[in-house]
């Protein structure tokens, strides 16, 4: 699966041309553009090439002609001649180097141009000679942001976010069941608990040919090695550097082996504690009475036999549900129908990369009830931020689409305005107050001290205007750690002053995560899922915040806008 090779090519080249030629913003955003995409599909780049051409690929969200021949190169000569060229300019790892916290295109190539730093292992020997800190311009703070954002990358090696792995394990089943020799392929373990982070992938399939799957996986052109290799079990590395453990199940055990190889292991253990008690043996083959299966084909019998509620994948980390399933109190939990709309989307009116009227499109098309338009306030200027001359313009852009598409979706009004460094807000109260709801996010100054920092959110909620806190902890996953605060602070004010905290759905961020949100709870706060997209095609990724706050077991009175228009109108007033 090329796509994110290729995403990562296209992110290089605007990174090299934010070093030389910034002033072409607009081309840089179609490189950027080009690669959120291609990085969020789930289906193989390649295999569209191959099977429409050109035109296949234009169809893609941020793909014009100059991409997609791009695209073309890459395919029939492994190589984009511009990110050749570029290469040459700047013979250092970019990726590599920026995916340090504190370090942008422009500080990388100062490491390099000044101390000859090319790669992670040149900039961990520049951090500790203290190199970094003698240069004009960065200086001992940003030499110490650095060192703190290299032990994050050390940390975080070889797990890669959910909405990044969930995508490739759904391709890796898709072209396994599409080679006709599997029954079925379901995707396992963390992936299917919908954990924030994946270490591996596992895959269970049944097949009457295990001997030809194996052969069939360890040549798919996805297969970058293949580690260990049996009978009914095959390890590869992909080439997206992940491992997936792919196992043929036969089918009377199908159910207990899902149950088993989803997890967790506490989990586990306490299922099989209880399958113990009551006079059985439970392992990935089945359920057995002596030497009798009794279950296994099933999950949910497997469950049943043993008196138990059958358990959402989600909830499966031993925080109770063992007990509670056992006693038939299990809480429903938030589904995917339960979310009528989406409050955090941006369009080109800011940073995002669509026309309003194409996200409406998008979002009518994916059933939304409602969206709200959250493009960026005045100080967010590396955003693009609308002033109060361009806010005007955007609010009457809303009504007018509000007016067209009257009956299939309402359009809220707001923005994301920043939460500046004494705890204000970025807008006045008389903009605030023509807006549906306000969205508030922290989006610099990320350095603060706890207390400062804490007291910085919490003032921000006592404006009186705040109702949903954008991306909480503002963490990335992989390139940037939580900001420093005191959670059950924050928390606390949150529900006191009836402000929802947001569970963005955003691949890299996925924050709330599901223990701040069990942690949330405690103080009776309200939810919002959001997707802060981009473009259209990130609208989908609601998903992956309804796996996080099913982890955190949300239900739908929970969050906010599982709301109809009509409630949710009303709680913003």
């Amino acid at each position: 699966m090329e796509n994110k090779r290729l995403a990562e090519i296209f992110n290089a080249i605007a990174d090299m041309m934010e070093i030389e030629e910034e002033k072409r913003i607009f081309e840089i955003k179609a490189y950027r553009k080009a690669a959120l995409s291609i990085e969020s599909m789930s289906e193989d780049i390649s295999h569209i090439y191959k099977s429409s051409g050109i035109e296949g690929l234009m169809e893609i969200d941020g793909v014009g002609t100059g991409i997609a021949k791009k695209i073309k190169e890459y395919e029939e000569t492994g190589k984009v001649s511009k990110y050749e060229e570029y290469k040459k300019r700047f013979p250092f790892d970019i990726l590599a180097l920026i995916s340090v916290q504190g370090i942008g295109p422009k500080t990388a190539y100062l490491l390099y141009k000044n101390l000859g730093v090319k790669t992670l292992d040149d900039l961990k020997k520049a951090v500790s000679k203290h190199k970094i800190q003698k240069m004009e311009g960065l200086g001992e703070k940003t030499e110490k942001k650095i060192a703190e954002g290299l032990n994050v990358l050390e940390r975080i090696s070889g797990r890669m976010s959910l909405g990044f792995a969930l995508p490739y394990a759904e391709h890796i089943s898709k072209l396994i069941m599409d080679s006709g020799l599997a029954g079925k392929a379901c995707i396992a373990g963390s992936t299917r608990r919908m954990k924030d982070t994946i270490g591996d992938l596992d895959i269970l399939v049944t097949s009457e040919h295990p001997e030809k799957i194996m052969e069939f996986i360890s040549k798919m052109d996805e297969t970058e090695e293949v580690i260990a290799r049996g009978d009914t079990k095959i390890t590869i590395r992909l080439d997206s550097g992940i491992n997936c453990d792919i196992r043929v199940i036969e089918k009377t055990s199908f159910g207990s082996g899902l149950q088993y190889f989803t997890g967790s292991k506490a989990h586990n253990i306490k299922v099989r504690k209880i399958a113990i008690k009551k006079g059985y043996k439970l392992n990935e083959y089945g359920l057995f009475k002596g030497s009798k299966l009794v279950a296994g084909e099933n999950e949910d019998e497997v469950y049943q036999k043993l008196g138990l509620e059958w358990m959402e994948p989600e909830m499966r980390e031993d925080r109770g549900e063992v007990e509670l399933a056992a006693e038939n109190k299990l809480p429903k939990i938030i589904q995917e129908k339960d979310i009528l709309g989406d409050l955090h989307v941006h369009t080109n009116y800011s940073d995002g990369n669509e026309k309003m009227e194409d996200m409406v499109i998008e979002a009518i098309r994916l059933g939304r009830r409602y969206i709200g338009f959250t493009d960026h306030s005045e100080s967010e200027h590396i955003a693009n931020g609308m002033d109060r001359k361009k806010f005007e313009k955007y609010s009457e852009d809303i009504d007018k689409l509000n007016d067209k598409y009257k009956g299939r979706i309402t359009l809220l009004k707001s923005s994301e305005t920043d939460i500046l460094a004494d705890g204000s807000l970025d807008w006045d109260n008389d903009i605030l107050e023509e807006m549906d709801y306000v969205l508030a996010s922290v989006h610099t100054g990320l350095g603060m001290s706890k207390d400062e920092m804490t007291e910085r959110i919490i003032r921000s909620m006592e404006n009186g205007e705040v109702d949903i806190l954008g991306h909480p902890t503002d963490r990335l996953i992989n390139r940037r750690p939580p900001i420093n605060m005191d959670l059950e602070m924050v928390f606390e004010a949150a529900g006191k002053y009836d402000v929802a905290l947001e569970i963005n759905s955003s691949p890299e961020r996925l924050d709330l995560n599901d223990e701040n949100i069990i942690l949330a709870k405690r103080f009776g706060t309200k939810f919002a899922i959001n997707t802060d997209s981009h473009m259209k095609s990130h609208l989908k990724s609601i998903r992956y915040g309804i796996g996080i706050a099913k982890r955190g077991w949300l239900r739908a009175e929970d969050i906010i806008n599982s709301r109809p228009i009509d409630k949710l109108k009303n709680l913003f007033r």
